[in-house]
């Protein structure tokens, strides 16, 4: 008679299921991603579409970042699915660098100072919009 397997962990399943909901996120943050810069190259008068489509889903995720950094109490499922997952493969560090180090090969230091500044503060407005937002759904939550 083989032995019966060992019971799996509760800590492993958490992992398991974190892990899913990361994943589950992902995919559809790096789909919207890759979509935006298709339609970010068919754009009239747009060289290439990175730049625009880059800042449009960096802007987009930072936002959402915000309305679930703004629900009350936190929420760590929607962090792992919307947050880290989506959001996460939404916006990217290293897009954002491509398109600054493309700017300056281009000799275009203007519009790569630009992709800085407009990035960080429409970041920084977004997000804060979004916290607002987020606070804002999390008292509708609890008024019903």
């Amino acid at each position: 008679m083989a032995p019966s397997p060992a019971p799996i962990s509760p800590s492993l399943r958490r992992e398991a299921r974190d892990l899913l909901l990361v994943a589950a996120g992902a995919v559809p943050g790096a789909l919207l991603r890759w979509r935006l810069e298709d339609v970010g190259k068919g754009l009239e008068g747009v060289p290439n579409g990175l730049i625009e489509a880059d800042l449009v889903a960096n802007l987009i995720g930072t936002f959402l970042i915000g309305v679930i950094a703004g629900q009350r109490p936190p929420r760590p499922r929607l962090i792992l699915l919307g947050g880290i997952g989506f959001c996460g493969s939404l916006t990217t560090f290293s897009s954002w660098m491509l398109e600054i180090s493309l700017a300056l090969r281009r000799g275009r230091p203007g519009e790569a100072l630009a992709v800085v500044m407009i990035s960080l503060i429409g970041g920084l407005a977004v997000v804060t919009l979004g916290l607002a937002v987020g606070r804002w759904l999390g008292r509708l939550r609890f008024r019903r």
